[in-house]
């Protein structure tokens, strides 16, 4: 009989409406790197938070090292050496991240906390494994990727022999998740376990030992990753072939929808630096522009000044002929903006709002849906059931679905539902596939360039280079704040856009003339 480090057995979790988990069974071998795969909404974050302790089982049991456990909380989950790097980040924003790290385990000396101490172990993690933080900064300060830099190095801090990562790649750029895969190796060959959940087939294939299927809560099979195929995997999951080369007619660009000039950005962390650098562009009706670039580089505070988020040091902004420079979030949506933000629990949701709710944010004041000050329910509730199915928002009560309740997958579908079925001239989408599944992406990305086709604009922000050489016509790479060369999909290379993207080259020659 095969010793296994973790088993759990027979599985079930309902909530209301929906049946999370239904007798699922995972064992985890010592030292094995498993996957844990699975359409948005298919059990697998709430199978991890049980066996770290935020949720009980209604049926099963737990087992570790052959014996029954029970894991009331994530306290009792620490004790047993189980550590978890959660999807949607569980950070203090207005504490430092060395108080994030170090939270409910605080080195102490005679009562107080020995930040010394805590310092030197957080700057030692950091440099083992290629995580570099400021201890100093604060939550509230820093990009979505560093977040997550600080997520993994409150687990490693913690010395956990069972490691599981609930998406831990969704936020991070090619070069962090290529070494994060080496950390992962790594961490398996010091004999640690890790469960390890992603809807990207490609980081299974290079680096999992086995990997367990989940769909729509039941389980499907586990399988020996190298024995297996991507088309395979994608076919357990979702049920169905899928297409993964996808298929565009040529661009035809149009008139000027969005034109940038000269737009500099302060930067919200290093004070009196700007994050944004005199930078000019457009993005015409009728094709896809993307801003590639390593996470970091100004992309976030361009978008954030570009959609009114935060105000810009200097430069001009002009949508549709307007300029738009100095107006509101609310007037820029009214001009013809669409936003899919990068972080969509901070800019896209309103957590606690009902799905129908969430998805009339940006139309509740339209005549269709409310009439003298009063909202019209039935119309209300009517949008929000055609959006859900057709973009397959999965939740356990339908549009009355309180978000913050919902799979990160799907609380991503229904902002991008939203975003896209709104009456809009520009669609400004940031990494609008984080956290999907490939289904899912496959969906989106076939939006976006419906959205094109339609004669819309897209300025599209992404990390993921693959979606940045399939969906865009256009590339713009940004380096320290720098446009630093625009690049044609289709005649360049993803080793020559890595070049521009590390600053290894930059392009004197496109200066253009934005007078």
């Amino acid at each position: 009989m095969e010793n296994y480090i973790i088993e759990m057995l027979n599985i079930t979790k309902v909530f209301p409406g929906i049946v999370a988990n239904d007798n699922i069974t995972l064992r985890l071998r010592k030292g094995e790197i498993h996957a844990l795969l699975g359409e948005n909404g298919a059990g697998k974050s709430t199978l991890m938070s049980i066996l770290f302790g935020l949720y009980q089982p209604d049926k099963g049991e737990i087992r570790k090292n052959g014996q029954v456990v029970k894991i009331n909380n994530p306290n009792d989950a620490n004790a047993l050496g189980i550590g978890m790097v959660h999807q949607h980040f569980k950070l203090v924003e207005i504490f430092t991240v060395l108080e994030n790290i170090i939270l409910g385990v605080e080195p102490n000396k005679m009562g107080f906390i020995n930040r010394k101490e805590a310092r030197e172990k957080i700057l030692k993690l950091s440099e083992q494994y290629g995580l570099k933080v400021d201890p100093d900064a604060i939550i509230e300060n820093i990009s979505v990727g560093m977040q997550q830099r600080v997520e993994i190095l409150k687990m490693l801090y913690r010395d956990n022999e069972i490691l599981i990562f609930d998406e831990p790649t969704a936020v991070l750029t090619p070069q962090e998740i290529d070494e994060l895969m080496e950390i992962m190796r790594g961490f398996a060959k010091e004999g640690k376990s890790i469960l390890f959940i992603t809807h990207k087939l490609n980081e299974i294939l290079a680096v999992a030992d086995r990997c367990t299927v989940l769909r729509k809560g039941k389980y499907v099979g586990t399988v020996d990753v190298k024995n297996t195929t991507k088309e395979e995997l994608s076919k357990m999951m979702v049920g169905r072939e899928l297409e993964f080369n996808l298929k565009k007619a040529d661009v035809k660009a149009k008139e000027t929808v969005l034109s940038v000039r000269n737009v500099s950005v302060m930067s919200e962390i290093h004070k009196k630096t700007l994050a944004v650098k005199n930078v000019s562009f457009d993005v015409r009706a009728g094709e896809i522009v993307c801003l590639a670039g390593i996470d970091g580089n100004g992309q976030t505070e361009l978008i954030y000044a570009l959609t009114g988020l935060q105000k810009m040091h200097s430069g001009q902004i002009t949508l549709c002929g307007k300029d738009i420079t100095k107006a509101s979030i609310r007037e820029r949506s009214k001009a013809g903006m669409s936003h899919i933000p990068e972080d969509r629990h901070k800019h896209g949701l309103i957590l606690d709002y009902t799905l129908e709710e969430n998805i009339v944010l940006q139309r509740y004041w339209q005549p269709k849906f409310q009439r003298l000050g009063f909202i019209k329910k039935k119309e209300v509730r009517d949008y929000a059931n055609r959006l859900i199915e057709q973009y397959d928002v999965r939740s356990g009560q339908g549009p009355i679905t309180v978000v913050r309740s919902m799979s990160g997958g799907n609380q991503q579908k229904a902002i991008i539902a939203r975003e896209i079925d709104k009456e809009h001239k520009l669609l400004v989408a940031v990494q609008p596939t984080r956290g999907l599944d490939v289904g899912a992406i496959e969906y989106i990305h076939k939006q976006l360039i419906a959205s094109r086709d339609a004669g819309k604009a897209v300025l599209l922000v992404s990390f993921e280079l693959d979606e940045v050489m399939n969906v865009s016509d256009r590339i713009l790479v940004m380096y320290e704040g720098e446009i630093v060369g625009e690049l044609d999909p289709k005649k360049t290379t993803v080793e020559e856009l890595g070049l521009y993207m590390s600053g290894a080259k930059r392009d004197t020659v496109k200066e253009k003339d934005y007078a």
